[in-house]
């Protein structure tokens, strides 16, 4: 009998969260300075953790949520359910048993106090795993009269796995300053089993009172904090901003302004960056309002920007947008005059007050106010300065807020492609204040970029009182002829109304094409510009109309079509003395903006004939010819654009440039042609170098080219084309020379020498290629060319091929040339037996008298030429009473006495005491041709001594020469039973006496039965591995070894012998000049599948007294192995260990090395005795 005891298993338990936070979310957001629009969406522009509350089909996505919105009016209402205004402190510490958390409460306006608490994780588990609830209890004390009284009492009892928080309100509160701590009364927890951690979350200040927040947009938020968890909860807005003051003509939504603006205002929301500045600049409470007024804002500067930027213009995808848009939140205060400049930044203007008002400059087209020349302004000078090169700008990152992106930071990268590959990337970050728009932030970096690669100049001048008619962001242009290179700016000499002639003070050159434009000033003090239609005099135009108001010394400038206006905006105005005032402007393209809001693209004129960089040469080219006995070369060129005044610089060297062979000149001359000739000159090589220079010096593109004045190279390669009877010909060259053709030998044999070919082969002409016609398909044809130039001749070059063998094609080729003869269209005819043809040749019959010869002729003889057909029936007897009888049919042509024949004969007769029957055939080529299923494709062809058809079917063929088509071909047979074939696959037997075999590959068995003689065998019949050890590694002190381990695989599937080959070691000692005696022992070991099988010492020592540095080697000993391997036996594992003990020495040891062998096992070619 026996005793078991069974123990019942326990699966642990673990209890349900029973705590849950219940606290409600209640906030007021001040959205801003009222009154706004407020949310674009209602509830669906309100995002609880970026969840907007409401979907756009009116479905919840956050329940139990109280939403109060106030506009921002100055009389409004308090929002219900938000009567405390409280302030909360976050804290967020965890609170001890024997380390209070105590904080000091100084506001004095507070009436309650809101302490917010918790725990992470309350649990407590048991021996047995069970996870049940379990209690924390804290007090909150508040130090009243310097005593710490508890004020409130808290038990915690449950389970919660997140974080629980709860509050509690004080309400009875000491006088201010006063201290608050949280107490923990359960002692800490100092085992996992035990899970309660308390913290102190927050606290927050409340005031009891009800606030109509005035002027200011809010927004109150009531939700149930259970809703999120333990998350923490923010909350964002959608919202249209401020109503502002817009003009009273102005309809906001759609953007556009109707009739005359009388300059009064109404109330509307609008993200027009004018208005909102306006807003920004005029309003007491947030902007300027307190400093300056409504008066002191340039209204009618703004009223034009703001409908600039209204415009609608291409939004890059498609489709329109305004201009210019502003949706900026200001968060925080700032210096005015950075957040007047941000608001301009987005309308690409710049304030200016301008002595009465703050007005504005808008980068944008206008019209010019005035006229500058030499001749009115201080000493005649303008003074020009420029952009520096790492101010230009090529490529730009600009950051704006994305509504596709979460109304989150993007960034657009905008970048000039050409000017990035002419000076390298130049790349500027920059914000885009108030941009929601990915086109506005495209334009806004476009616009820079084109500012800086555009407007690159900024002049100074000085002048009279002319320069009180100006403020910053006017217009004018700047009519400099030192700058331009020639007369451009003037005043007026004499005015004939009558005939629309004006007389200016200095001579004036046209141009000769295009139309040039005259600018002067006219009755209402502004420019006016007319066409000018004739130029009688130098000094003399005529306009096409005389504008009202043009008087002598008045100025005048003139637009000529091959130079840009040079228009400035003016950017200053200062005092100077003598009554002068001095004006600094910058360049003004008025094509920027094309380019930067319709994508436009133009190539800009230069302003001054001065600075036109010359045009690059192109189409450079040089042509030789003899020159006495010397040779010259005539070089032409070409330039993309004519530039007045432009010469040519031509410079000519020989030599490759390497040290036996430097560079040297030949002549340099200068030219304003575009073509120049070089004189006697010698044989050599040239590299002639042309560029460009105009009056100033200034240099073009360079343009080379290299030429040589000597005898050709021979062709490098020579192509040959195969086609039908023929071969082209094509050679080339390393490098194309223009001036060298190429002489084209033929033979039928090959030929050696270029005297051989000069007497032997067949001249046939000079080309560039050479076609050779009448060539037999299956023959060789034999080539020679040389280079030719007017200085002399190549070498030969020599080529061999043949003519096409694709007899299918060559049936086609047939086809085309029978269907274009007569004999193959009248033949193909159908007869026509209704009418005899009028020009009939004279027929004549001849029947002879004995009945038995019948003879019909027809024929037509024209000038030199005959032609006649002849068609005999005879029947007759020879001398041995043998009948015969013939037919024959015979067609002959006579052309300058020259006979052709082609006929047809059919006879019996006998021959040599047999009778023969026969049909012969005489014509340069016999075709067989069946139409009868519409294919005129010939059957046969012979031609030539060769016969092509297209299919062959024969029981016996006997040739002493076979050959496959193409060339080389692929197959031969030749008489001496030679067999040539790219590619055989044989699925019989081989049987040969002698051969040549290259790269074969065996893939089953192999069976010699002779001998095999080979220089290299690659394999595993025999294999040789060398073991070579690592370096010692110390086992303790004078204590050394080094070892290593060789697997041979049983990898093979016939019987092996490993060998070991002898190995010689020894040990080694080094002694220094103090030491007086040394001693090492080296120790060799070599085991076999983990088997010790070798096992040595070497003993080294010295026995006396040594004066110098001294090393002895110990006398070696050896060591080899032999061992049969059968296949499938498995590995052998040789392990080879050598150890060093040593005393007052270096360890060492010398070995010869170890080299293992396997090799096939076999017992032949030995014989013992």
């Amino acid at each position: 009998m026996g005793l078991f005891g069974h123990k019942k298993q326990h699966t642990p338990h673990e209890a349900p969260d029973s705590l849950k936070s219940t606290q409600l979310l209640s906030m007021i957001d001040a959205i801003g300075e009222g009154p706004v629009w407020g949310p674009v969406n209602g509830m669906q522009s309100i995002l609880i953790n970026n969840t907007p509350l409401v979907n756009a089909d009116g479905s919840y996505n956050i329940h139990g949520v109280t939403v109060i919105y106030r506009a921002g009016e100055r009389t409004q209402t308090a929002p219900e359910g938000f009567e405390a205004s409280g302030a909360e402190t976050l804290l967020g510490v965890e609170v001890k048993h024997d380390n209070p958390i105590t904080h000091t409460i100084t506001s004095k306006e507070i009436d309650r106090l809101r302490l917010t608490f918790g725990t992470p994780f309350l649990q407590e588990s048991n021996s047995k795993g069970d996870r049940e609830e379990t209690t924390v209890n804290f007090q909150f004390q508040i130090q009243r009269n310097g005593v710490w009284v508890t004020e409130k009492d808290i038990y915690i009892h449950g389970k919660t796995t997140t974080q629980f928080l709860a509050s509690v309100v004080l309400d009875n509160l000491p006088p201010r300053p006063f201290n608050v701590r949280m107490v923990r009364i359960t002692p800490d927890s100092t085992t996992d089993q035990l899970q309660n951690k308390t913290l102190w979350s927050s606290y927050t200040e409340i005031i009891d009172i009800k606030q109509t927040y005035p002027n200011t947009a809010l927004m109150g938020l009531q939700v149930d904090a259970e809703q999120f968890g333990g998350q923490q909860i923010t909350v964002n807005y959608h919202i249209r901003g401020r109503i502002v003051r817009v003009p009273s003509n102005y309809d906001p939504e759609a953007r556009t302004y109707t009739g005359l603006w009388d300059g009064t205002f109404k109330d509307a929301y609008t993200n027009n960056p004018a208005w909102c500045l306006l807003d920004l600049l005029t309003h007491p409470l947030y902007g300027l309002g307190r400093r300056i007024g409504i008066s002191d804002v340039d209204k009618w500067a703004l009223y034009i920007i703001a409908q600039y930027c209204d415009q609608q213009v291409p939004d890059g995808f498609g489709g329109q947008e305004p201009r210019m848009t502003l949706n900026a939140y200001l968060a925080t205060q700032r210096k005015a005059h950075d957040v007047i400049g941000d608001f301009c930044s987005v309308m690409r203007c710049m304030p200016v007050w301008n002595g009465q008002s703050m007005t504005f400059v808008q980068d944008r087209p206008q019209d010019k106010v005035w006229t500058y020349t030499n001749s009115n302004v201080v000493n005649g000078q303008f003074n020009y300065s420029f952009s520096a090169l790492k101010d230009r700008h090529n490529a730009v990152e600009v950051r704006y807020t994305d509504p596709m992106n979460g109304w989150k930071t993007s960034t657009e990268l905008v970048e000039d492609h050409a000017a990035q590959a002419r000076y390298g990337r130049n790349l500027l970050k920059m914000d885009a204040f108030g941009c929601t728009s990915r086109g506005q932030a495209h334009r806004m970096g476009l616009w820079a970029i084109q500012t800086e690669l555009l407007e690159t100049r900024t002049v100074d001048f000085s002048v009279g009182a002319e320069g009180l008619r100006h403020t910053p962001g006017d217009i004018f242009e700047i009519c400099d002829s030192d700058y331009a290179g020639t007369s451009i700016g003037g005043r007026v000499v004499a005015v004939d109304a009558d005939t629309h002639t004006l007389t200016l003070d200095r001579d004036v050159e046209l141009p000769a094409s295009g139309v040039a434009t005259l600018s002067v000033i006219g009755a209402d003090g502004l420019p006016v510009s007319v066409p000018v239609q004739g130029h009688p005099a130098p000094d003399r135009v005529t306009v096409s109309m005389m504008p009202d108001g043009v008087v002598v010394n008045s100025v005048w400038g003139i637009k000529l079509p091959s130079l840009r206006r040079s228009l400035f905006r003016c950017m200053a105005v200062r005092e100077g003395e003598n009554n002068t005032y001095a004006i600094t402007a910058v360049e003004h393209v008025p094509e920027k903006e094309a380019i930067v809001d319709n994508g436009a693209v133009f190539d800009p004129q230069s302003a001054t004939l001065n600075g036109v960089i010359p045009p690059a040469v192109q189409h450079l080219t040089v042509d030789t010819s003899p020159d006495n006995r010397l040779y010259q070369a005539r070089a032409t060129w070409d330039t993309p654009r004519v530039v007045k005044g432009v010469r040519f610089v031509v410079r000519l060297t020989t030599g490759s440039g390497k040290d036996d062979d430097p560079v040297r000149l030949v002549t340099t001359a200068t030219t304003s042609e575009t073509q120049y000739a070089f004189h006697t000159l010698p044989l050599g090589d040239y590299t002639l170098t042309v560029r460009a220079m105009n009056g100033f010096g200034q240099q073009g593109e360079p343009a080379s080219v290299n030429f040589s004045i000597q005898a050709p190279e021979a062709p490098t390669t020579i192509e040959l084309t195969p086609g039908y009877f023929q071969i082209t010909v094509t050679p080339h060259q390393t490098y194309y020379h223009p001036d060298v053709k190429y002489e084209f030998w033929y033979s039928d044999t090959p030929l050696a020498t270029a005297a051989e070919i000069q007497s032997k082969a067949q001249y046939l002409g000079t080309g560039q290629f050479w076609i050779r016609g009448n060539i037999k398909p299956l023959h060789d044809a034999w080539f020679y060319v040389r280079s030719v130039n007017l200085v002399g001749k190549s070498a030969f070059a020599e080529a061999t091929g043949q003519a096409s063998s694709d007899a299918e094609g060559y049936l086609q080729f047939f086809n085309r040339k029978i269907q274009q003869t007569q004999l193959a269209k009248e033949l193909l005819d159908k007869m026509d037996n209704t009418a005899l043809k009028r020009d009939i040749a004279a027929i004549s019959r001849t029947v002879g008298d004995t009945k038995n010869e019948i003879e019909q002729t027809v024929s037509k003889t024209l000038e030199s030429q005959s032609a006649t057909i002849s068609q005999i029936q005879k029947v007759q007897t020879d001398t041995s009473n043998n009948l015969s009888a013939l037919y024959m049919l015979k067609v002959q042509k006579t052309e300058n006495g020259i006979p052709y024949v082609a006929g047809i004969g059919a006879g019996i007769e006998d021959t040599e005491g047999q009778t023969l029957s026969q049909i012969l055939l005489n014509a340069d080529r016999i075709a067989m041709i069946n139409p009868g299923n519409g294919n005129t494709t010939p059957m046969f062809v012979a031609q030539g001594d060769q016969i092509f058809m297209n299919e062959v079917l024969m029981k016996y063929l006997s040739a002493p020469t076979i050959t496959s088509g193409g060339y080389p071909p692929v197959f031969s047979l030749t008489p001496d039973g030679k067999v040539t074939a790219k590619s055989a696959d044989i699925t019989g037997n081989i049987n040969a006496l002698s051969g040549t075999l290259s790269n074969v590959h065996i893939l089953e068995n192999c069976r010699v039965d002779g001998t095999i003689s080979a220089s290299h065998i690659e394999g595993d019949i025999a294999k040789v591995h060398n073991v070579s050890f690592p370096a010692l590694q110390e086992v303790k002190y004078q204590h050394w070894f080094t070892e290593r381990t060789v697997t041979v695989l049983d990898d093979q599937s016939f019987n092996r012998d490993l060998v070991i080959l002898p190995v010689f070691y020894s040990g080694v000692i080094f002694v220094g000049s103090d030491k007086s005696r040394a001693y090492s022992r080296c120790r060799f070991i070599v085991s076999v599948n983990d088997k010790e099988i070798f096992r040595n010492d070497i003993e080294v020592k010295t026995t006396g007294e040594v004066g110098s540095d001294f090393s002895e080697l110990g006398k070696s000993a050896p060591f080899s192995y032999f061992k049969n391997m059968p296949p499938g036996a498995g590995n052998i594992i040789l392990k080879f260990r050598i150890e060093i003990y040593m005393w007052n020495t270096a360890a060492g040891y010398v070995t010869s090395g170890i080299n293992i062998m396997t090799m096939k096992s076999s017992q032949s070619g030995f014989i013992e005795s």
